[in-house]
């Protein structure tokens, strides 16, 4: 790789696929992580709302391209959920984000790690599902 040259995350993600595909069994499964910027952008989330809709289109078409093996590929998007994903904001600032998005969702709260992981085990679990998307977001897309 050239000096000074960063991968960005989806190719890294679809390397791995591409990699992994020749080892995983029939009947199993790849679930990706996207976003809920895929569904709703805002200021400042240019590149993540292009990366998470990117990243449910790839699954989606991959879905169809891996049946025939077959594999499964679904997608976990996430809302704002309680991670280190946060931790280059200092603590403070850090709760009070957590803090400020919670109040204004439905369910009152961020997601924590547990609410993700919920839905990634659901995904590899059930074998009828392929090209889906579980949104685990707490009503992000609600409000």
């Amino acid at each position: 790789m050239p000096r000074g040259y960063r991968r960005c995350g989806e190719e890294s993600a679809f390397d791995a696929i591409r990699l992994a595909v020749p080892h995983i069994r029939p009947g199993g499964s790849i679930t990706m992580t996207s976003g809920t910027a895929a569904f709703h952008g805002g200021e400042g989330w240019f590149l993540g709302a292009a990366a998470s809709g990117a990243t449910i289109s790839a699954a989606k078409s991959l879905a169809v391209e891996l049946a025939p093996i077959p594999i499964r590929v679904n997608v976990v998007a996430p809302g704002i959920i309680r991670s280190p994903l946060w931790s280059q904001l200092p603590e403070a600032d850090r709760e009070a984000m957590y803090e400020g998005v919670g109040r204004g969702l439905p369910l009152g709260r961020v997601g924590e790690v547990e609410d993700a992981a919920k839905a990634y085990v659901q995904l590899m679990d059930q074998d009828y599902a392929t090209g889906t998307v579980s949104i685990v977001d707490g009503g992000t897309l609600l409000v």
